[in-house]
């Protein structure tokens, strides 16, 4: 009885894994469809002539950038310096130190010959104490704010009371981006007539490019095969799952490390909340429920091309901390609006963007964890056990690891940003692997993210940074 009992449970199981694998595939498919469309259609067009056109338009909106900082002192320079040579009309950077700890303020503050000025700042939103206010002798759109430390999202907070132009970029202290990529993610915006509110960019891996006091000189693959992984990890996340949610205005997420935005409409939804450790993706949810309510057209957009080269971890101690804190994130997003899952008056994103992100998102390595301990249980159990297992085991894989050989090919099919043959076959083969050893160590720390919210965890959790520029 004892046996037969259990023989069910199992097949209940595996029938239950069967049918949401399937929808998950079934689902990713369809975006990944939608993706390639996209990309082809926009990669047919001359496209480095259509964005020098737009740096002699006079409608081009002057742009905000703001920089903050926490113990950033290895790339903090370097990311500067990177942003004094991209190609756009007008712009401002203004740098939040957070309290750091470490040389953050003193680098910055040395490097650009920085000297404390007076000026009132109209405070829209709620932030920790300013310290003082710093503006470079030498680049004279260059300002730093140093403050006491009150989390990223209150930084910048601070930037946003701070910030002079319309609109705003945020972006992270490490990362060093491609000299057009203002033009490129600006574009829509123009282009729509500021329908559109916000605009991301692609995030890439610079860990083992070459990186010159923050121009990047020449494309490369890291050894480290966490790195390797985490490259192939991003190109399915951009290039198949946001460019298929954008092509319908249901992107609930632009990366806190490159995305710009309408000043008045963050302002209006109310800024960043520094009460989560998600605060890009609940801006966006916010921004949205916003728009929605007051039954305004106005649009979330993805663009592929413009490029943001950022440092990742390369170790399991720093990657396992990051991936339990975006998982949290997630969950608190989630939570905080969750009247908008399956809710008709939000439009496509209640009745899409909501349930995929509770469904597959957020409960999705629940299932894969029960789904790889089951695996492991059968091969004791022995007998018709093993079938289940083979078939849990193939659906997995096909889960994990064909979406992300796809995702390889679609970055030399469109983009194209790694140059040589060889680069892609290592990802090509990296990608082969990902279900045997990658994929359960990021779905056993996201599952451990659940567990911290239960148990009321919020750290943060220290990231220590090398700096990717020389």
């Amino acid at each position: 009885m004892a046996t037969y009992f259990t023989h069910g449970i199992a097949l209940y199981f595996t029938w239950f894994f069967v049918v949401y694998m399937s929808f998950v595939i079934i689902f990713y498919s369809f975006i990944l469809f939608i993706s390639m469309l996209q990309l082809r259609k926009e990669y047919r067009l001359n496209r480095d002539q259509l964005f020098h056109e737009y740096m002699n338009e006079i409608n081009m909106k002057p742009l905000s950038i703001l920089v903050p900082a926490f113990n950033e002192e290895a790339g903090i320079v370097q990311s500067i310096r990177s942003l004094l040579s991209i190609n756009y009309p007008s712009y401002e950077i203004i740098v939040i130190n957070d309290g750091s700890t470490d040389q953050t303020l003193q680098k910055v503050i040395h490097h650009y010959e920085m000297v404390p000025i007076e000026r009132v700042i109209r405070k829209q939103l709620e932030t920790a104490p300013i310290r003082k206010i710093y503006q470079s002798t030498i680049l004279p759109e260059l300002y730093l704010i140093d403050k006491e430390n009150g989390g990223k999202a209150d930084a910048l907070n601070v930037g946003l009371n701070f910030a002079h132009y319309p609109y705003f970029c945020s972006l992270d202290g490490d990362s060093v981006l491609e000299q057009d990529a203002f033009l490129k993610v600006m574009k829509p915006i123009i282009d729509s007539n500021e329908e559109v509110i916000a605009s991301g960019g692609s995030i890439r891996i610079a860990n083992g490019c070459d990186i010159q006091s923050g121009h990047l000189v020449k494309i490369g693959l890291s050894k480290n095969p966490l790195v390797i992984m985490q490259i192939i990890e991003y190109l399915r996340a951009f290039l198949m799952g946001r460019i298929g949610l954008s092509k319908h205005n249901l992107l609930l997420i632009i990366s806190g490390a490159f995305g710009v935005f309408s000043k008045r409409w963050v302002i209006e939804a109310g800024g960043y909340n520094p009460n989560t450790v998600g605060e890009d993706m609940e801006l966006i949810v916010r921004v949205h429920r916003l728009i929605k309510e007051r039954g305004l057209n106005k649009k979330i957009v993805y663009v592929p091309d413009p490029v943001c080269w950022t440092e990742v971890p390369e170790s399991w101690k720093y990657l396992r901390r990051q991936r339990r804190r975006w998982h949290r994130g997630l969950l608190e997003s989630l939570w905080a609006h969750r009247k908008l899952t399956f809710n008709p008056k939000y439009g496509l994103i209640g009745l899409i963007s909501f349930p995929y992100f509770w469904i597959i998102e957020f409960f999705g390595p629940v299932v894969e964890l029960s789904g790889y301990l089951y695996i492991l249980i059968s091969f004791f159990l022995g007998g018709i056990y093993i079938e289940y297992a083979i078939l849990v085991f193939l659906l997995a894989c096909l889960y994990g690891s064909l979406f992300s050989m796809t995702s390889v090919l679609l970055e030399e099919w469109s983009l194209r940003k790694y140059p040589k043959v060889s680069q892609i076959l290592i990802l090509f083969v990296y990608s082969l692997t990902e279900t045997l050893w990658y994929r359960p160590l990021t779905v056993f720390w996201r599952v451990e993210g659940i567990w911290q919210m239960i148990i009321g965890d919020r750290s943060w959790g220290e990231m220590k940074r090398k700096g990717v520029s020389q």
